[in-house]
């Protein structure tokens, strides 16, 4: 085990900081992996369970309500005690969740599937204590291609996840919650083993001494904290549209059931994978971060247009590139500009707060998308979100235009 007195700081040797990128990737790759064998069948799983588009809705929003109140509160204690032990806590109850999943899938048990989301959503901040670690043990230069490898490793693991839950799900509907479990605590192990602790001493005992709220009262940024805040809540907020509405939409469009739902949202990890692994440093370099988001904001307002309108599988799929193309620029990029407004020994709390926002409106949208798709109509939830993208696109142009302020001040 890593002793918690090792450090890291953006000075450290190479093979130490590749070290680190390599468990949090790893980290982040496992916890997706979960997260993608599940989520893409969600919606069969509820209406097997006698559930509607609105439970859907509600199971979804139960997760991110929790997240929200906890990811803020996970992102506070990682400044004052380290991210290690938050990667680990959230590593092993992600273990656990699954299991209550796995158990409420052979039982048809609503209630318990609503517990193990609820669980799982109050300890899923490890992918902000990941961001957290990254951001202590880089410069601002190379900070954006630091979180494409977090971004690469979600991609990797929405790619397997999805795969593998199409692939198992004939065995029993128990078994890919089963198997995500096990890899989330295969994870755990990893991480207990290998990963180093990043966030320097003299920055946690002056964490220690900061109130509750410091991360937004002496923030020196404020007013770009708050844009940041808010391209969090539109991008998610269009984002969560696919968890909840897509599978509704084609298995009425096109008669899709959950093993060509998977393989979608394996389309759109790959995306992701292949953008952040290896595109976004230097497509962030060559145009600037910030023309980079508003491009993806706007990629993704057009393809959630798409969806709404496709009625055939070839412009659907055409749709969804678009967006798996846009969210594979906006993820990286609105996590750099979230570390870039917070001062070192409050990353943390700041990329806590960020991944807040974003739950917040992971906690609205699904609701908003289940109710809206069947009280509505099926175009609706992603009218929606090609809103909310086109909101993200004019908060990244305004972000733009105040720290280009900041800097002639």
């Amino acid at each position: 085990m890593v002793a918690d007195s090792v450090a890291v700081s953006p000075a450290a040797s190479p093979g130490l900081l590749r070290r680190v990128e390599a468990v949090v990737f790893l980290t982040v790759f496992l916890d997706l992996v979960g997260f993608g064998i599940v989520i893409p069948m969600l919606p069969f799983y509820v209406q097997s369970m006698g559930g509607s588009a609105r439970t859907v809705g509600i199971l979804l929003g139960c997760f991110s309500f929790t997240q929200l109140l906890a990811t803020p509160l996970l992102g506070r204690y990682s400044d004052r005690h380290g991210r290690r032990a938050v990667i680990l806590l959230s590593l092993l109850a992600n273990a656990a969740a699954m299991a209550l999943f796995a158990l409420a899938s052979h039982q048809r048990m609503l209630p318990l599937l609503f517990a193990s989301r609820i669980l799982a959503g109050a300890t899923s901040g490890n992918i902000a204590a990941c961001q957290a670690a990254l951001a202590d043990v880089t410069t601002k230069q190379t900070r954006a291609k630091a979180m494409g490898r977090i971004g690469a490793g979600i991609g990797l693991g929405m790619v397997l996840g999805p795969t593998l839950g199409g692939l198992f799900s004939g065995l029993g509907a128990w078994v890919p919650p089963l198997l995500a479990g096990g890899l989330a605590l295969v994870g755990f192990l990893g991480a207990l083993v290998a990963m180093p602790e990043t966030h320097p001493v003299e920055q946690r005992v002056a964490a220690q001494s900061q109130p509750r709220w410091a991360a937004l009262q002496d923030a020196p940024r404020r007013k770009a904290l708050g844009m940041v805040l808010g391209l969090f809540f539109a991008v998610f907020l269009s984002m969560t549209t696919l968890q909840v509405a897509f599978a509704l939409l084609v298995q009425a469009r096109l008669g899709w059931g959950s093993k060509e739902v998977g393989y979608t949202f394996a389309v759109v990890g790959g995306l992701g994978m292949v953008i952040q692994g290896g595109l976004i440093g230097p497509l962030s370099r060559a145009a600037g971060e910030f023309r980079l988001l508003i491009t993806g904001a706007l990629l993704l307002a057009c393809g959630m247009a798409g969806l709404a309108v496709a009625q055939q599988a070839l412009p659907m799929m055409v749709a969804v590139v678009l967006v798996g193309v846009g969210t594979g620029f906006l993820q990286p990029l609105i996590s750099s500009q979230a570390s870039q407004v917070a001062p070192p020994s409050q990353q943390g709390a700041v990329l806590g707060l960020a991944q807040s926002c974003g739950g917040l409106a992971r906690t609205v949208g699904p609701v908003a998308s289940g109710w809206m798709y069947a009280s509505w109509s099926t175009q609706a939830p992603f009218l929606t979100g090609m809103v909310s993208a086109l909101a993200a696109a004019g908060l990244g142009l305004w972000l733009r235009r105040e720290t280009a302020d900041d800097a002639g001040r």
